[in-house]
């Protein structure tokens, strides 16, 4: 059967629907399809035209149906290989969700959102349901009770080793160049290794542009400009840059995140000591740097290059007077991802497409401190240089029917550094590891639409342990009646790559954590399992969902778990398995869009040299969260309040009877305590407005934690000079308002 042309089918349903269609013309031009089976409903026919055209067809009632651009896609090859059936508008418009549990965000498209003003990518996907930052940064997302550095966090197909800027209070990826990012919580394709917990999939436009697009704006933190400038017929070059005003403004928003991220630091513990020794004058910036070259060799032939830079720098000046003479020194610490990747694409024909990728990924955490009064200096370094090549194959069997096999190789080594000046001590340890992969995974897509079978297996191998690890994957999706969908998804994965904590201090107390490789002995092959099962309703702007998951996560070690309590110091290896529930309910009115999310987790820890081998809670157990937000669009203006609410998470308290033993905190069963619960208003309001006809500008205003609630985030114990327990806290962000203006060309 050949395809046809859209308007020849929009006419066919037209007569044998009798409904009718608007749309401009521009919309369905070179658009083709294949003729719908007459037996179909409505409702179906319809899916199935989005499925091959990649437009939105909308039905507003019986007889009326508004056909709109959802995407631009790169050749007919990629809209005929992702044939899933998508929820669009999934929470808020730029959301959208598939039939394998797939999360897409547009960017660019995406609606507002509570607290937030500009579409930072990090901070979005934590709307989603079982997710959850438990100290409120984007570098510390816990997905399904997981840790970040158990997320895969890829750019342009290229892994990322630093995901925030201002050590976690900002998304250090720029929103105005990325296009897309697929966020996976299970079910995940074959083609993607690591991440145990989840893969966060972000990519820039691919599509050559035939017009010039720019933009620029400012928030109280910083200003940023983009440009896509098509240099020939052929060639597009993409452009954004992003800087912090940090070192010479002052602005509010400033003071309310300086104050979050540095307190219980190095920094701020050197100002409130009660000794001689302040710091002062202190410079933080960040900056970011994101370009793509995008080339069409010919119709078939493409070749893409992409790179980014992050980076986060910090200097403070440390003084004291020693014997009646004034001294002086600067500590500092610079954290930067710096990466870079070639891809070129082959399209046979319309049912066969190639794609080769070579990148690197470069991480630097670089810290260097001075203790005036203990006349010591100490260096850190963590560097982490990750290379690959990537080839992948997708071949259209039929038009139900895809397959796509690939192999990949990886050759990532990372090295840490500690040096002291007094006492004299240094090492440095470096660790390689080399692995090969090869995978296949078939999709196939009933002819009624109503089930989709996607099953594939990834086989890594590991030369320096000569291992072998088998990672099947699935994502089920069954279809019965219009409006219900069951989907089941499950997976195995591993990873070779984690972060640790040596001690709570390490790179000035602000960015602790240190990426390490396995090494089969004290660092074991992080591994898990997961499965989850899901009833899902969609009908008339009404969306219920519910889920029930187990992951298990073997291979962990307690360093990589931030433990503040009598297992600081102790190395050992154990698991941690979730079992829980993600409920949402969203409904969307005319101008009003609501949605409330409940999850309800159990995780808990397993060490057999920790707690006598019992179990006990993990240091991300939230047992329950709670999400209400509310959106509100009027012409161009948009409003949205929501409400955040989870119960506090696990800490251990010192024994009240005998609170110090043999010199030592005497604690109590680990995490046998919980913190207040957390509660966070937020509200942000946007208003876009036309200067001409071809600059458009937006201004926006949002306040983070309206009612300036005080949130613990953390709770430990230490002992003074005196040998006196005494308690820290780490507090949550208060009241922080921010504004943007926005201006695109």
């Amino acid at each position: 059967m050949n395809k046809q042309s859209l308007t020849k089918i929009l006419n066919f349903i037209e007569e044998n629907y009798n409904i009718w269609f608007s749309f401009a013309d521009e919309t369905i031009v070179n658009k083709y399809a294949f003729l719908p089976d007459s037996t179909l409903s409505l409702n179906e026919v319809l899916l199935q035209l989005e499925l091959e055209t990649a437009l939105d067809f909308e039905l507003l009632s019986d007889k009326f149906v508004i056909i709109k651009t959802t995407e631009t896609v790169v050749n007919s090859f990629k809209t005929q290989f992702l044939k899933e059936i998508v929820i669009h508008k999934y929470l808020a418009s730029g959301l959208s969700k598939n039939n394998t549990g797939l999360v897409t965000i547009r960017p660019e498209k995406l609606g507002i959102l509570p607290g937030l003003i500009e579409p930072d990518v990090l901070q979005t996907i934590q709307a989603l349901p079982g997710v959850i930052s438990v100290d409120e940064t984007v570098s510390n997302i816990n997905i399904r009770g997981g840790t970040h550095d158990q997320n895969l966090m890829l750019w342009e197909g290229i892994k990322m080793y630093q995901s925030g800027h201002f050590f976690g209070l900002i998304s250090a990826f720029n929103p105005y160049l990325t296009n897309k990012v697929n966020v996976s919580k299970n079910g995940t394709s074959a083609q993607y290794g690591d991440g145990v917990s989840s893969v966060i999939d972000m990519q820039l436009s691919n599509t050559t542009e035939n017009k010039f697009k720019a933009g620029a704006g400012f928030n109280l933190v910083h200003a940023d400009a983009f440009i896509k400038v098509p240099i020939s017929k052929k060639i597009t070059f993409q452009f954004a840059a992003r800087r912090s005003f940090t070192d010479f403004i002052t602005a509010p928003t400033y003071k309310q995140y300086f104050k979050r991220i540095f307190q219980d630091s190095d920094f701020t513990n050197n100002q409130e000591s009660q000794n001689n020794t302040i710091s002062k004058n202190e410079n933080f910036y960040f900056y970011d740097l994101t370009g793509k070259i995008l080339f069409d060799i010919s119709k078939k032939d493409k070749i893409r290059i992409s790179f980014l830079t992050i980076n986060n720098n910090l200097n403070y000046e440390e003084q004291a007077t020693i014997t009646n003479t004034e001294e002086s020194l600067n500590s500092n610490l610079t954290q930067r991802n710096i990466a870079g990747g070639i891809s070129y694409i082959k399209n046979w024909n319309n049912s066969l497409e190639t794609t080769a990728q070579v990148y690197f990924s470069k991480y630097n955490l670089d810290a260097k401190n001075f203790d005036i009064l203990n006349n010591q200096r100490l260096i850190q370094e963590n560097k982490v240089f990750d290379s690959a090549i990537k080839l992948n194959t997708k071949w259209l069997l039929n038009k139900n029917t895809n397959l796509q096999i690939g192999y990949q190789f990886f050759e990532v080594g990372i090295s840490n550094l500690e040096d002291v000046n007094n006492p004299l001590f240094r090492s440095y340890i470096k660790e390689v590891i080399r692995s090969h992969a090869i995978y296949t995974e078939g999709q196939l897509l009933s002819k009624n639409l109503n089930t989709n079978i996607k099953a594939g297996v990834r086989l890594n191998y590991i030369p320096k342990f000569n291992t072998f690890l088998a990672e099947p994957r699935i994502s089920f999706s069954q279809r019965f009646t219009d409006n219900f969908r069951v989907e089941f998804l499950g997976e195995f994965k591993s990873q070779t790559t984690s972060q640790i904590i040596d001690l709570q201090n390490d790179f000035l107390g602000i960015e602790k954590h240190r990426w390490v490789l396995a090494n089969n002995a004290d660092i074991p092959i992080i591994k898990s399992k997961q499965a989850s099962l899901g009833l899902h309703y969609n009908s008339k702007k009404v969306l219920l969902s519910a889920e029930a998951f187990y992951k298990y996560v073997d291979g962990i070690t307690s360093r990589s778990q931030g433990f503040q309590n009598q297992f600081q110091f102790v190395k050992a290896i154990g698991n941690y398995q979730v079992k829980g529930v993600d409920f949402l309910i969203n409904k969307q009115f005319n101008k009003l869009n609501s949605w409330l999310s409940y999850s309800f987790t159990k995780n808990d820890y397993t060490f057999n040299a920790l707690n006598n081998g019992n179990k006990f809670p993990n240091n991300a157990d939230i047992a329950h969260a709670v999400t209400f937000s509310n959106t509100y669009t009027l012409n161009k203006l948009k409003l949205a309040l929501g409400v955040n609410w989870h119960s506090g998470k696990p800490f251990t308290k010192p024994n009240d009877q005998n609170p110090i033993l043999n010199g030592n905190i005497n604690y109590v069963s680990p995490n046998s305590s919980n913190l207040k619960d957390y509660l966070r208003v937020d509200f942000s309001a946007t208003h876009a407005f036309n200067v001409s006809k071809s600059i458009k500008t937006e201004a926006g205003v949002s306040i983070w934690n309206i009612l300036n609630t005080n949130n613990t985030l953390n709770t430990y114990y230490t002992l003074d000079a005196d040998k006196n327990v005494l308690k820290v806290k780490n507090q949550s962000l208060g009241f922080t308002p921010n504004i943007s203006l926005r201006v695109h060309f």
